[in-house]
């Protein structure tokens, strides 16, 4: 298993857009205790690795552990995962609750990310308040959140997305996002680059024609024709005016006057 290379070009650079996100939206504060939520999978592999770097030049003292929840999945191997998180000086909670199983049970021919997702993000709340982690840190990137908010305006009918910082439904947990300014294929290159080991997900992953896929084939497509459509959509959602748009609880229309 080969060491991770900090000094690599795509390292720098999604290191310096981590730090910029930490700062824009005041992430991490003197002795905050950090989860990552890892998956195995490469996005928040890559934010471990790049926080743990970001720690060590930081003049700020916190500190950082990884969870990855063992949903029992079939092909789910944590070892070798296992050893590579332990050479960035990272301690792995390994948490086990069979989901796999009541997700397969309860969702007949739809989808599964949503049930999917809804109990991971429960049992990872819990462990994170019941272990005294101050915030949890997600994976989710740049396109992520573009891609969401596209899903809520053709789907859902609302004008929302996946926040840089939020306080979880429960008040119990903050919740950062801080790869938000980092593009999914920056982290692709990168990711190959280093080589580490990844976990399948044998379950979202296996399914075809999904709607988070479609919107990003869709966004991917129209990129030959709008290079910078990412940054402007994204760019778009911290330039919201209230007045032009029609939420009559952010703005008084009825009262309006000259």
């Amino acid at each position: 298993m080969q060491a991770v290379d900090f000094e690599h070009p795509l390292a720098i650079k999604i290191r310096k857009q981590i730090a910029q996100a930490l700062n824009d939206f005041n992430m991490i504060e003197e002795d905050d205790k950090i989860m990552v939520c890892v998956s195995g999978g490469k996005d928040s592999s890559v934010l471990l690795a790049l926080l743990t770097e970001i720690q060590r030049r930081s003049e700020r003292k916190f500190k950082i552990e990884a969870a990855i929840l063992d949903q029992k999945q079939p092909g789910f191997v944590v070892e070798k995962f296992k050893t590579w998180v332990e050479s960035l000086g990272v301690r792995l909670h390994i948490i086990e609750r069979d989901t796999y199983s009541i997700v397969k049970e309860k969702v007949q021919g739809g989808t599964y990310c949503s049930l999917c997702s809804r109990l991971r993000r429960a049992i990872l709340y819990d462990f994170a308040h019941i272990n005294g982690f101050t915030k949890l840190a997600l994976g989710h990137h740049r396109d992520d959140i573009v891609h969401t908010a596209l899903l809520n305006l053709f789907y859902a009918g609302m004008t929302s997305s996946m926040p840089p910082k939020l306080k979880s439904d429960d008040e119990r947990n903050i919740l950062l996002r801080p790869l938000c300014y980092v593009s999914e294929r920056d982290i692709e290159e990168l990711a190959a680059a280093w080589a580490f080991p990844v976990i399948p997900c044998n379950l979202c992953g296996s399914q075809d024609g999904l709607k988070r896929q479609r919107i990003k084939k869709m966004v991917r497509d129209l990129e030959s024709e709008i290079p910078a459509i990412y940054p402007t959509i994204q760019n778009a959602m911290a330039n919201v005016k209230p007045s032009h748009l029609m939420d009559q609880a952010l703005w008084d229309f009825k009262n309006l006057k000259v």
